[in-house]
């Protein structure tokens, strides 16, 4: 049995993808919060084909949600990969939106699957969403990086070229994929701070989904997100306003980013925990 359900096929002008997962490459929901974004802010129509998680997804890990009504099951929702399409206008290309939560299982077929449905609607282009924690403060600029599968789109878009080697996600495997296939791909990444990584970040999201808009022209209205954004900053701050030593440390992290501050191992997890206890009461 085929693992895509396809529902239709969408007919688009020149479409490019974005593609984003929740999980171990989404730290602070900043990838798949800037996708959800994106997808209500140009209004993207239902599903036109899914992924059936069937094969690639521990069901322990990641369990189906059910609705229950009177005694009666309502709604049994799977952890499926959706594509969405969104026709944006006279004159401009189309895009498909994929998103869903990272696979358990078989990667390599699974990005190859993803990467043959976006052919079949002939997408030119793809955007990854990424995220991770790092050495970073919240006072200053979303640090972007960027992989491509032609490095010169990281200069071109003005992104932090990527250094890193070691463990990847999903992401990594889908950019892979699309370089086999010959699909050029993009992947950025948000840093998310450190001392801020047990809650959803707004700022990083909408980084992401910032340069996504202008990397693709996309017409977007940002105003609702930089609403929460600027309620999460102000959050932020009042909860750093509680401790002189935890201010200290973020001068310091603005001052020398690579250092990370002075804080003693226990005395930063004591204010960490401060910070995100103040952040769930507020």
């Amino acid at each position: 049995m085929d693992a895509v359900h396809r529902f239709s096929k969408p007919l688009l002008r020149r479409p490019r993808a974005i593609i984003a997962f929740e999980g171990w490459g989404d730290a602070c929901d900043a990838a798949s919060g800037a996708a959800g974004y994106l997808l209500g802010a140009l209004d993207a129509g239902d599903p036109f084909a899914v992924i059936d998680p069937e094969e690639f997804f521990d069901f322990q890990a990641h369990r189906p949600h059910v609705e229950i009504g009177s005694g009666e099951t309502r709604m049994l929702s799977w952890p499926v990969t959706r594509f969405q399409a969104v026709e944006t206008g006279p004159g401009r290309r189309d895009l498909i939106v994929v998103t869903g939560e990272e696979p358990s299982f078989r990667w390599k077929t699974f990005s190859r699957l993803l990467v043959q449905v976006l052919a079949e609607v002939d997408v030119e282009e793809v955007i990854l969403l990424g995220a991770f924690i790092g050495q970073v403060a919240h006072t200053q600029p979303v640090p972007l990086t960027g992989v491509a599968t032609d490095p010169t789109d990281v200069v071109r878009h003005g992104l932090l070229a990527s250094t890193y080697e070691g463990p990847t996600g999903i992401v990594g495997v889908v950019l892979e994929a699309c370089r086999e296939a010959g699909l050029p791909a993009l992947a950025l990444w948000a840093a998310n701070p450190h001392y801020l990584a047990a809650n959803p970040n707004p700022k990083a999201m909408l980084a992401l989904a910032r340069r996504t808009a202008a990397i693709l022209d996309l017409v977007v209205e940002f105003d609702e997100l930089e609403t929460v954004t600027a309620e999460y900053l102000g959050r932020v701050d009042a909860a750093l306003a509680t401790s002189d030593e935890f201010s200290s440390y973020i001068a310091e992290l603005e001052d020398n980013p690579s250092g990370g501050g002075d804080l003693e191992p226990g005395l930063a997890a004591d204010l960490v925990t401060e910070i995100e206890d103040y952040l769930r009461r507020s």
